[in-house]
């Protein structure tokens, strides 16, 4: 065991397996606790929706956690969908679908620059991002609009600039989720997903987009509570010593960061727990153990409590606590290497909007129009983040109905002498909403059918408008379109 923590680590070994871990805590106020253990070496913190105010709340929130030591403070803010910045409004950024479906490199750097930009001056400095997924599966529960798409080569080039332009703004890009979520139909928040497919499959299709991402120097990797047979046998990934010691590191080439996925999700805790999945997956490679949301301090506390018996028991070498934070360290350098280039304004996530937007069909000016919103449940990746058209369409009433108690003889009646507008997001994962609209537009053939999620479901003959995510720019663009 080395100098470090060869007192059997009381202190040292303690200090060490703290680094390793990315806490959360709720409120918009760093908890004492927090700070506490950040002055024992805590690595740093994971921010949610919960967490942000506005901007000025969390760069003084920031301000309060480097008070205590230089942390990593790392959020998901992906554009589109998947926002901590506007979790309470919506992103004014488009996300990867929009961006993959205009296919122009240029424009996905500056966006992820402007991303950045934004996470800089609220004092975050690693964007758990972009998501480097090939989303081929259709029904997708959990990556959908947060892909550039289907194919590999286009969700390739993206991932490379999303990467160029949020570490051009000095904030480290955390490419996500390997080796692979795009072809699961379950959501490792609540179950371990299948992959199932060939590690020959991977290389030609998963893998492409996180070769991609090396090559330009992403300065971390996260991994997917994903079971891959023919790779990790039984194991997620998170804690598969053949997908991060041996793909990643090994084939792959890769020796920056490991940060994990959430381990409170149900894919590691309903069979590992959370303190043993945490030295699973720290023996399996990863080097920044993300907790998510629910555990608290004392969570903290046994998980530090585990990592330091499973070294001691040899269950876990200190050499791999070592490599950890020498990793870690690396990055926190990173971190404060001077950048150079023009910042970039807001503005562009509209831009990027409005080019991403198509529409089928004709759009004729809209009179005294009723604008249905078909509600969709929120997944746990994205939270109860605001969409839809409220307040875009000031001239318009905007009615959000639940499409299990949708009354469509009593929306018809409403909309008599109107323009219809009938809005969806991912249609085609749902049946109860797509018979709300086949049943409107059964009456109302002329209505317009807006899809915010990805344009899977398309209904013959009616003016559809796709915006590719459901953002506040997303929804900006197709309000500008309908000319309202």
């Amino acid at each position: 065991m080395s100098e470090l923590i060869a007192d059997r680590g009381d202190r040292g070994l303690r200090r060490l397996a703290a680094g390793t871990l990315l806490a959360a805590f709720q409120g918009t106020e760093a908890p004492e606790w927090v700070l506490r253990e950040l002055e024992n070496g805590l690595g740093g913190v994971t921010l949610f929706g919960f967490n942000v105010a506005d901007a000025a709340q969390l760069s003084t929130l920031t301000a309060r956690l480097r008070e205590a030591a230089d942390p990593v403070v790392s959020l998901d803010e992906e554009g589109g969908d998947v926002t901590r910045l506007a979790y309470h409004v919506g992103s004014p950024y488009p996300g990867n679908a929009a961006l993959g479906a205009v296919d122009d490199v240029e424009l996905t750097r500056r966006v992820y620059r402007s991303i950045g930009d934004a996470l800089a001056l609220c004092g975050v400095n690693l964007d758990m991002a972009p998501s480097a997924d090939v989303n081929t599966a259709e029904d997708n529960p959990v990556i959908g609009t947060r892909s550039f798409g289907s194919d590999t080569a286009l969700v390739a080039r993206h991932t490379v600039a999303a990467v160029g332009g949020l570490q051009s703004a000095g904030i480290a890009a955390c490419v996500k989720h390997f080796p692979g979520h795009g072809a699961t139909r379950q959501d490792s928040h609540l179950e371990v997903p299948l992959v199932d497919a060939s590690v020959e499959l991977l290389r030609e299709r998963e893998l492409v987009p996180f070769r991609a991402a090396i090559g330009a120097g992403t300065r971390s990797v996260m991994t997917a509570h994903v079971r891959v047979p023919s790779l990790t046998g039984a194991l997620p990934a998170t804690l598969s010593p053949a997908a991060l010691t041996g793909l990643l590191r090994g084939e792959l080439g890769y020796d920056g960061v490991i940060v994990t996925d959430a381990l409170d999700m149900r894919a590691v805790t309903d069979t590992y727990g959370l303190a043993r999945g945490a030295v699973l997956s720290l023996a399996a490679g990863a080097d920044l153990l993300c907790l998510g949301p629910i555990p608290d301090e004392n969570d903290v506390h046994r998980i530090l409590d585990e990592i330091v018996a499973a070294v001691l028991d040899g269950r876990l070498p200190a050499a791999r606590l070592e490599a950890a934070a020498e990793r870690v360290a690396a990055l926190r350098d990173w971190f404060g290497t001077p950048r150079t280039g023009e910042a970039e304004q807001e503005v562009i996530g509209l831009t990027a909007a409005r080019r991403a937007v198509s529409l089928t069909g004709s759009a004729t000016p809209l009179v005294d129009p009723l604008v249905v919103e078909v509600d969709t449940p929120p997944t746990i990746a994205v939270g109860d983040v605001p969409w839809g058209f409220t307040p875009l369409l000031p001239q318009a009433e905007v009615l959000r109905v639940k499409p299990e108690a949708a009354d469509v003889p009593a929306i018809l009646e409403r909309a008599a002498g109107r323009s219809l507008v009938v809005v969806v997001k991912d249609a085609h994962r749902y049946e109860t909403s797509k018979s709300v609209v086949s049943a409107l537009l059964a009456a109302r053939p002329d209505a317009t059918v807006v899809e915010m999620g990805l344009p899977i479901w398309r209904p013959e003959g009616v003016t559809y408008l796709a915006t590719y995510g459901a953002a506040r720019a997303n929804a900006q663009a197709a309000a500008e379109l309908l000319g309202v």
